[in-house]
């Protein structure tokens, strides 16, 4: 059956773009070789394994920006890399580069992230002797911790796009090459990442009325509209043909796309992440993350004997409290420390 897979390495040879990564030529790029399948490219493959595992699964119960919100339309850090890879897609079949590859990183980009969202990835950042990046996180994750200690074992491009695909609160234009994922695709996700944020962080603040339609700059408007899909179009637009008309050497926005999102993003990061009545809650959700992790680091032989088997230890204890933590929903975080912490009422019949 391997000419299923054979001819769909052959379709990408035939239909995409010159410098679009090739499935068939990254089959050997894994740290431990495997037989290639044959109906999945290696891609594919990769994919279905991102999917499958659980640290994909635990993103459902990750906070994006608001820590367990009672309406249920809000994003997750699950809806979010949904939505990451869906706006990646329509890039990357526009501009006719490898779509498995590019929703292959979407998916995975986010694996690392901690629960409650930023507040918990910054006090794992202050807790850790060697601080802590969700991306280094999630390579860590679908290199090692996935499968029993045995990862995930995907190619070389998803693996760099992982590694690269952050921004922070960097400038989105003369961006060093060094930085930047190798691929095309990964250069896509990593701006797709910033389309997908920009948009839903600014609907869901608005819809929880943390900042009204009023409170967003004019100019942010008038570039990007003041309609949810209109937006989401604009960005896009702009995206696909500034890079086609560098005959997709990099993936680009124009100069007046950066500025407005730089803009919605400080905006975002004034109005909403640091807002206080939002702040307030993440403040005790430090609490939580840093009692876990003196407990912990203070009775070692608890932790291992009870929450982290020896397949998955680093052999230093504070890596692996910190993978521990960094891999738990918000839901789990709260409910052990509620079991670690809280004393029980004493009722005898």
């Amino acid at each position: 059956m391997s000419h299923l897979r054979e001819a769909s390495e052959q379709r990408e040879r035939d239909t995409l773009c010159s410098q679009a990564a090739l499935s068939a030529d990254y089959q050997d790029s894994r740290a431990v070789p495997e037989a290639p399948c044959a109906v999945r490219t290696a891609f594919q493959r990769d994919c279905h394994r991102v999917v499958h595992s659980k640290a994909f699964r635990r993103l459902r119960g990750k906070t994006q920006v608001f820590l367990w919100p009672k309406g249920d339309h809000y994003r997750t850090r699950l809806t979010h890399v949904m939505e990451v890879a869906h706006i990646a897609r329509t890039l990357a079949r526009a501009l006719r580069l490898n779509e498995d590859l590019t929703e292959t990183i979407a998916l995975a980009h986010d694996i690392g992230h901690t629960p409650f969202g930023h507040a918990g990835e910054d006090t794992l950042t202050q807790l850790h002797p060697a601080g802590f990046r969700h991306e280094q996180q999630s390579l860590r994750i679908v290199a090692h911790l996935e499968r029993d200690g045995r990862g995930l074992n995907l190619t070389a491009p998803v693996l760099d796009s992982i590694l690269n695909h952050s921004k922070g609160a960097g400038p989105l234009l003369d961006v060093p090459p060094q930085t930047l994922p190798k691929s095309l695709e990964g250069q896509i996700v990593r701006i797709a990442d910033l389309i997908a944020y920009v948009h839903h962080d600014l609907d869901d603040a608005l819809r929880a009325k943390v900042i009204k339609p009023a409170d967003v700059p004019p100019f942010v408007r008038k570039v990007l509209g003041d309609q949810h899909s209109g937006r989401l179009s604009t960005m896009i637009s702009d995206v696909v043909a500034t890079s086609l008309q560098g005959d997709c050497a990099a993936i680009k926005m124009t100069r007046d796309m950066a500025h407005t999102l730089e803009a919605v993003r400080n905006f975002l990061y004034d109005k909403v992440y640091y807002n206080e009545s939002v702040h307030a809650e993440f403040r005790k959700t430090s609490d939580v993350i840093a009692r876990l992790w003196h407990f912990f680091l203070d009775d070692l032989d608890r932790f291992y004997q009870s929450f982290w088997p020896a397949a998955l230890r680093d052999g230093i204890p504070e890596d692996d409290v910190r993978d521990f933590i960094a891999g738990m929903t918000d839901a789990y975080a709260i409910n052990l420390y509620d079991t670690l912490f809280i004393p029980r009422r004493w009722f005898v019949l």
